[in-house]
């Protein structure tokens, strides 16, 4: 019984050494980022907004930090309006977004070129629809989820593809698809 116990505690020793070590390593070099992207964004608006145009180009500034395979994001997202004709006059809507994600890399091959990201995050979207000389804002705080890749082309300098879901759950937008393409500058 004895030494079961000493077993175990050298085990519990060994184990939270080695994960401290490790924590350490990772946490001792954060990179910071600063970054653009261009956005492809396929909202589902229902409601009062059911016809509004679905698809929208939105423009993407961000800052972030990366320590190894964990990071850490925040972004700012706009989009430009959309019209769409309707029987009775247009319909003017457009939709804004910042918010925090984080994410993990997982990197690909021996250089260190390319890795895999999957992304988990919190958005507060902001969306205005105008017609016939009214108008209906709302903010609704909603989660996203998505998954990509990053190309490493310098210590610097790296490119970056991600596909996201939003799930917004307003009274006037549902949820949202988005692709994103953008750069990296690391500092």
């Amino acid at each position: 019984m004895k030494k079961s116990l000493l077993l175990a505690g050298v085990a519990c020793v060994l184990v939270s050494t080695s994960a401290s070590a490790a924590w350490t390593d990772m946490m001792k070099s954060p990179k910071m980022y600063v970054g653009v992207d261009y956005a492809y964004d396929s909202f589902d608006f229902k409601g009062n907004l059911d016809e509004a145009e679905s698809s929208y180009n939105s423009a993407i500034v961000n800052v972030g930090a990366r320590m190894d395979r964990i990071g850490v994001e925040l972004f700012g997202q706009w989009s430009g309006k959309r019209t769409k004709d309707m029987a009775d006059g247009k319909l003017k809507t457009k939709v804004n977004a910042y918010g925090l994600d984080l994410y993990g890399y997982q990197p690909l091959g021996c250089e260190g070129k390319y890795d895999l990201l999957a992304t988990i995050g919190v958005a507060d979207y902001y969306y205005k629809g105008e017609a016939n000389g009214g108008s209906d804002s709302n903010n609704r705080i909603g989660w996203r989820i998505g998954g990509g890749a990053m190309y490493n082309m310098t210590d610097h300098i790296s490119a970056r593809v991600v596909g996201r879901y939003a799930y917004i759950g307003a009274k006037d937008l549902n949820h949202a698809a988005e692709v994103t393409a953008g750069l990296r500058y690391s500092f």
